[in-house]
């Protein structure tokens, strides 16, 4: 079983083997094969044919005739109208290449703007009446499961408690995306190791939420035996003796030493998954050390802060990283004397507390190192002051790092009238054997998203019963019968009770369509009930409800996802730059701020219907104390990171302003090490124009042959495209590349590149360029103004294309064509308002349709 949502849609395969950049694939020269097929049609049809016959006679079959078919391409097999998959791709991309002005090259005879407009024209309505053909012969949406995301979304919401500490999807298969987005059903498989996944994963959410026993309270203190491990233990046990537990470092370095601190006499976690009070006797040591700064890569200007997250002994090395450990709760620490920190944090049935540093010093062992180097003269012991040792300067020096010499673990916290979870699932009054059918009757509707039909009563019944016959006891019974519930197709796949006859979507399922479009989760019971009443095919409830779910903190989700997917940020950190040049990556933890920049500004946009070309260019953006170090912005020297982000102005600022100009997009369009214009370009292309290049032929060269005595990246590639094969594609790619090598690959601005030997001299940075329609830029801001001026229409297209992908959980059709053209045509005249397009996406026909 699978989940393709589409019969009909654009095949991946075929897409990626065509040249983004050309495809002049109409109909060649052969005339009277188009001749032919016009005197079978109307005056209009003639008219196009005429249009299109005359356009590539004059301009493309010198080069793209069956005869020399340049770049693998000729053009004597389409034929209008257009009617198979290839023919519409063609016409699509040229289209594109019509529209940038790339073809045909610039030392050929060119096209008059009235000519291009015209061909651009037709062939956009070639396509709408094919699309118009394939509507109507049933392309739609039909099936897709959850994603990853959405299912563990999904099952908080029904359980109402996060569900992350449980780590319940990662054992699954890895999820596949498709342009970069997580819910395209196409990409969605379903195998049976992931549905024996499912089958666990409701089995331990259910028994340890719901089916554990009842457990009296109980209280733990530690005092001593704060074991620490490796490198770390002969030193506690000789200068400390295991009195105190210790913080050296951020978790998740390369040696691993001093991020995480466990207790040794709780290995075993607790005894029931419950919500814990944990008190800790902790104080910062020596943030006002004499020692250099840089030695730790730290800002000591900035308190401790300590936080807890879950460990699990089963689960990997107590003191290194584990696949499940989000940050349950954060606090920070004083500095003058030790006081008691609280915090309340949920913990599953064996999991143990652990603590980290999230700013503290990176890599342990080189500040040990460094400090025995450069201030061995202080310490006494000076035959102890070498290499890693450390006793000494607990004793002696002044190491930074946080110090606990307390701890007390109470819990399970009884929550009064029952747990959330049973509140959730049976209702306020908890499990009722005398109702139990009602009660799950009642969690499967939500479950489902949608009324129960006869058949899923009886089901569900079934399942209950069996299990009572088997001598289970009524609650065991009812807990056997929503791990069902859970593994039900039903749940784990968004289907549509609207029959195959209809082409709107029928209330419930339009409502959840809408709810994991916007919350990435099901519907709440003031969508369910309008659903229920009918009201919400109407088109003006369907508005009230969007703008409601816009204004909910919820609709996070969609601004994460969708930006996630569009811009890629998804794969940030599969490359990582080296540490030794790039260590404030690390020391920072930037992904994540960079991520947030991008968060931030699409939900402001999002917000305030800000103008779309806010994306291309903006004198605006949202940064913390570390993106405005990053960016040496003015407010490096006055932002806390208890400022957490704050919008900034970015007037004057050339450097800065819109997507590109954001490190997260710097960063994930880099591949760690260095920067290329070509895959900076290729960026450009798929996320901001729309337009997807293919892979490289097999026979071209690969970018470092016969490059020698080349010094910059711009000299490699013109070396490069010295070959004929390599020079048509590069010509398209590079030049939008080339404005972004001001950016090293993390994100900051340069003018120089690294110098490659000691005694060289650094290369300056060329960030000019020209696109193959011979309109030139000579930096980065001339850059983004031509974006703006030039490719408007272009990016807004792409951005409405994608968002109806990403909300819809299927690729774009070409039935889908007519509809993105409409809602770019409103959007132009409406300003073009993020919030506008959003809300004409989710009202569209593609989207409330099947």
């Amino acid at each position: 079983m699978n989940g393709n949502v589409s019969r009909v849609a654009r095949p991946v395969d075929i897409c990626s083997r065509v040249f983004f950049f050309i495809a002049f694939t109409l109909a060649s020269g052969h005339a009277s094969a188009l001749q032919t097929e016009a005197s079978t049609t109307d005056a209009a049809q003639n008219d196009d044919v005429k249009t299109v016959t005359e356009f590539l006679g004059t301009y493309c079959l010198q080069c793209h005739d069956s005869g020399s078919a340049e770049g693998d391409r000729e053009f004597e097999t389409l034929h209008l109208p257009l009617t198979t998959e290839t023919q519409l791709i063609t016409a699509d991309e040229i289209i594109d290449q019509m529209t940038l002005k790339q073809m045909p090259p610039l030392d050929v005879e060119q096209p008059t703007d009235a000519e291009r407009l015209a061909i651009i024209e037709t062939l956009r309505g070639c396509i709408a009446d094919a699309g118009e053909h394939r509507k109507k012969s049933g392309g739609r949406t039909v099936l897709r499961r959850l994603s990853h995301r959405e299912y563990e979304n999904t099952l908080a919401v029904l359980f109402d408690r996060r569900v992350d500490t449980l780590g319940l999807t990662a054992d699954f298969p890895k999820e596949n995306t498709l342009h970069h987005m997580d819910n395209i059903g196409e990409s969605l498989i379903t195998s049976g190791f992931l549905l024996d996944q499912y089958f666990q994963a409701a089995d331990r959410l259910v028994e340890s939420r719901l089916g554990q026993p009842e457990t009296e309270p109980k209280s733990w203190h530690f005092t001593d035996n704060f074991k620490q491990y490796e490198e770390l233990e002969g030193a506690h046990r000789s200068a400390l003796k295991n009195k105190f537990l210790c913080l050296y470092e951020q978790p998740n370095t390369d040696t691993r030493q001093g991020g995480y601190g466990h207790i040794e006499d709780f290995l075993e976690g607790v005894p029931v998954s419950g919500l814990y009070d944990i008190e800790i006797f902790a104080q910062a040591m020596h943030r006002d050390t004499h020692y250099d700064p840089q030695i730790f890569r730290i800002d000591f200007s900035e308190p401790f802060q300590i936080a807890v997250v879950p460990g699990d002994v089963t689960k990997g090395h107590i003191h290194y990283p584990q696949a499940i450990e989000p940050i349950l709760a954060q606090a920070v620490v004083p500095d003058e004397e030790p006081e008691w920190l609280k915090f309340r944090v949920w913990l599953e049935v064996g999991q143990t507390p652990r603590f980290i540093f999230p700013n503290g010093p990176y890599e342990s062992r080189a500040s040990v190192i460094e400090v025995n180097k450069r201030y061995n003269d202080e310490f006494k012991n000076k035959k102890a002051a070498k290499g890693v040792g450390r006793a000494h300067i607990l004793l002696e020096g002044e190491l930074p790092h946080i110090r606990i010499g307390e701890i007390k673990v109470d819990g399970p916290i009884q929550e009064q009238g029952g747990t959330r979870e049973e509140k959730a699932v049976f209702g306020s009054h908890g499990f009722q054997p005398d109702t139990a059918l009602e009660q799950l009757y009642s969690f499967g509707q939500r479950a489902f998203r949608r009324p129960l039909d006869e058949r899923d009563r009886q089901r569900i019944e079934a399942i209950y019963r069996h299990r009572l016959s088997e001598d289970a006891t009524p609650r065991q019974a009812a807990l056997d019968s929503i791990k069902l519930i859970l593994c039900s197709p039903s749940f784990l796949y968004l289907q549509e009770i609207t029959p195959e006859t209809e082409e709107r979507l029928r209330p419930h399922d339009l409502a959840s369509r809408l709810s994991y479009g916007i919350w990435a989760a099901p519907p709440d019971d003031a969508l369910f009930s309008v659903a229920s009443s009918g009201e919400l095919t109407k088109p003006a409830e369907q508005k009230n409800q969007i703008e409601r779910m816009l204004n909910d903190p919820r609709s996070e989700q969609l601004v994460h996802g969708f930006v996630d997917s569009w811009l890629n940020l998804r794969d940030i950190g599969n490359l990582p730059p080296p540490r030794q040049t790039a260590g404030q990556y690390y020391a920072e933890d930037l992904p994540e701020s960079m991520k947030q920049e991008a968060y931030l500004f699409f939900k402001h946009m999002l917000d305030q219907d800000g103008p779309v070309t806010d994306f291309l260019d903006s004198d605006y953006t949202f940064v913390d104390k570390k993106l405005a170090t990053l960016y040496d912005l003015p407010e490096r020297k006055t932002l806390r990171l208890a400022d957490d982000f704050q919008r900034v102005s970015l007037a004057g600022n050339d450097q800065r302003g819109g997507v590109l100009g954001m490190a997260g997009v710097l960063t994930v369009s880099a591949n760690g090490v260095d920067t290329s214009p070509v895959t900076r370009g290729v960026w450009v292309l798929e996320s901001l124009l729309g337009i997807t290049p293919p892979p490289p032929p097999d026979e071209v060269p690969s970018i470092d042959a016969n490059v020698s005595g080349s010094k910059t990246i711009r000299e490699k590639l013109a070396k490069h495209s010295q070959d004929a094969t390599c020079s048509v594609c590069h010509r398209k790619i590079d030049p939008l590349g080339y404005s972004l090598e001001r950016f090293d690959p993390i994100g900051r601005w340069r003018s120089k590149y690294a110098a490659p030997n000691k005694k060289a001299p650094a290369p300056k940075i060329d960030s000019s360029g020209t696109l193959p329609s011979g309109e030139t830029y000579k930096d980065f801001a001339d850059f983004k103004t031509l974006l703006l001026n030039t490719r408007r229409e272009l990016f807004l297209r792409n951005l409405v294309d994608k968002l109806l992908i990403y909300t819809s959980g299927r690729q774009t059709e070409w039935s889908d064509r007519k509809e993105i053209d409409a809602i770019v045509k409103r959007a132009q005249t409406d300003g073009s308002g993020l919030r506008s397009i959003v809300t004409e996406v989710f009202t569209s026909e593609r989207f409330v349709s099947r």
